[in-house]
């Protein structure tokens, strides 16, 4: 039986379904990748798309797909973290960022699958698809990595001061965040490129974490309104997963 004086708040949806859901599609389009690579030469780009446009394709739109399971995941997030009583700043940020992310994957997925698809249809028109191929690395690389660094931020930045996780998944959180920032001078700096997929893949697998140990439930001391008005820092007895 609760205790007087406690109260519990429930945390909302799980997140390991739409987190792992966005995990499989994001593997299922690397297996599947066909090679393009930003400032290839434009005949061997559109030679690769030409010769397989079909698995370009399906790539490029398992890529959009994956845009609404982390869409789902954002949202959920963001809702929990508010249920747990940290009405700060960093949860509207971080769902700023996670919903401009998603829709970079949405972006560079559609612009994927026309680049493939131009290729396949008019194969003398190599600047069209080059352009839509660098639109598509440009939104799915720099573009998504610095909005999904600042999800990543707006989630580590309150899980830490409110004490609701394990601190090392905020410590990763903030180091991820920080490479994003600088990733995305990849698109003048070309030597940073490499922060791409540390960020991307790293923040999977973070993101992944976040959703297994993340609490449902927090029970608080005091009234209603004390876990709101200090931000949920320093009122936190005891910080569970609920069964």
């Amino acid at each position: 039986m609760t205790d007087p004086g406690t109260h519990a708040r429930r945390g909302g949806p799980p997140l390991l379904a739409p987190g792992l859901a966005w995990a499989a599609l994001t593997l299922a389009t690397l297996v599947l990748q066909v090679g393009t690579r930003p400032g290839a030469d434009p005949a061997t780009t559109l030679a690769l798309l030409r010769d397989h446009t079909t698995t370009a394709e399906l790539a490029a739109t398992l890529l959009l797909a994956s845009a609404v399971p982390f869409a789902v995941w954002v949202a959920t997030v963001h809702h929990r973290l508010h249920r747990l009583g940290l009405r700060v700043a960093g949860p509207t940020l971080g769902l700023a960022g996670g919903l401009l992310a998603a829709g970079m994957l949405a972006l560079s997925g559609a612009a994927g699958w026309a680049a493939a698809a131009t290729a396949a249809l008019a194969p003398d028109a190599t600047g069209g698809v080059v352009a839509l191929t660098e639109l598509a690395f440009a939104a799915g690389g720099p573009g998504f990595v610095v909005a999904f660094g600042l999800l990543i931020a707006g989630v580590a930045v309150p899980t830490l001061l409110g004490r609701i996780g394990p601190r090392a998944l905020a410590v990763v959180g903030l180091v991820l965040a920080g490479a994003a920032v600088v990733a995305v001078l990849s698109l003048v700096l070309p030597a940073l490129s490499f922060l791409l997929p540390v960020v991307r893949f790293g923040g999977l697998a973070w993101l992944v974490w976040a959703s297994a140990v993340l609490p449902v439930t927090r029970r608080r001391v005091g009234g209603a309104g004390a876990a709101d008005a200090s931000g949920g820092a320093g009122v936190v007895r005891e910080s569970e997963v609920a069964r």
